[in-house]
């Protein structure tokens, strides 16, 4: 389910362009769930994919939170 939601914003960023751009956002999707994939062949315990990308997820989140500050409250 992350990989769905993310996979739009990282390739906005990334490419800086306005609007959604399908192409940039099914390679980052893809790209997302290769690394989570490698990432949790390579850890030494067995832990699913999901659960990696879960985490992916939350770093990624945790990211934006504090990257984008507190605009427009009050």
């Amino acid at each position: 389910m992350f990989v769905a939601l993310a996979a739009p914003q990282l390739a906005r960023r990334l490419t800086r362009r306005a609007g959604a751009q399908l192409f940039p956002a099914a390679l980052t999707g893809a790209a997302l769930l290769a690394i989570s994939d490698l990432i949790s062949l390579h850890l030494p315990v067995a832990i699913p994919v999901g659960v990696v990308t879960g985490v992916l997820g939350g770093v990624y989140l945790a990211w934006l939170l504090s990257t984008s500050g507190r605009k427009g409250v009050g």
